[in-house]
């Protein structure tokens, strides 16, 4: 997966939680999206976060704390 393609479907779930904050429905491909989905959504903005994230080199490295 590119970092585009992830990109796109992060805005997708953000179009879906823009519109279920207004009270209205979102489709997504043949998913229809309520407020009733809204945690779903968040988990997977969250998802889509870390993909793009990591696809732009951020956090590749993290912080090792060797143990003796």
């Amino acid at each position: 997966m590119t970092k585009e393609q992830a990109q796109q479907h992060l805005e997708a779930w953000l179009a879906a939680d823009l519109a279920l904050a207004a009270g209205k429905e979102y489709k997504l491909g043949s998913r229809s999206l309520t407020r009733a989905n809204a945690a779903e959504v968040k988990e997977r903005i969250s998802y889509w976060q870390r993909v793009v994230s990591s696809l732009s080199g951020r956090n590749r490295f993290r912080r090792v704390i060797p143990i003796e």
